[in-house]
């Protein structure tokens, strides 16, 4: 910007220089002060070609300047998306998490009825079966808890596979 203000302050002073020697001018037609009028019209010349140049190199800045914007908001709405995408996932799991927690807890209350049947000689098929059930019940909550974390874990892996993919292809 500082280089624009001193081309046109360049400018100004070569009009003004040529202001001068056109005042100078004197009916003889002075060759002192054509030469120094042509030499002013060729400085204004000069510092015109530079002053657009100039406004040239400033205008492909402020498109790098937009570009580099354009790409910084782009990357933050991915960053987004994934910090939403793994609270979702989080969220998930620690809602089986939970339920997992819920089932150990009915397993291990039903054992200890078990254990007591078995230690009162009352052999209850009802416990049994609900032992059975709460046993089934934890293990695919187990199954269901480790493939949400495996989806998590391949989805937070996916992005780095594509990269490296493209990495190789170019």
């Amino acid at each position: 910007m500082s280089d624009i203000t001193e081309l046109e302050r360049r400018i100004a002073a070569a009009l003004d220089r040529i202001g001068a020697g056109v005042e100078n001018w004197g009916p003889d037609g002075d060759q002192a002060a054509l030469a120094d009028l042509a030499d002013a019209e060729a400085e204004i010349a000069e510092l015109e070609a530079a002053l657009v140049a100039e406004r040239a190199t400033n205008e492909q800045l402020e498109d790098r300047v937009r570009a580099i914007h354009e790409r910084q908001e782009s990357h933050v709405a991915r960053l987004e998306r994934e910090v939403t995408q793994l609270r979702q996932e989080l969220l998930a799991l620690g809602e089986q998490s939970e339920s997992l927690r819920r089932l150990n807890t009915r397993l291990r209350e039903n054992n200890d009825a078990l254990r007591a049947a078995n230690a009162a000689g009352l052999a209850d098929p009802g416990l049994i079966d609900a032992g059975m059930a709460g046993a089934l019940d934890a293990l695919r909550a187990t199954r269901d808890s480790d493939r949400a974390e495996l989806d998590a874990l391949l989805a937070s892996l996916a992005p780095m596979v594509l990269a490296s993919e493209g990495e190789e292809n170019a």
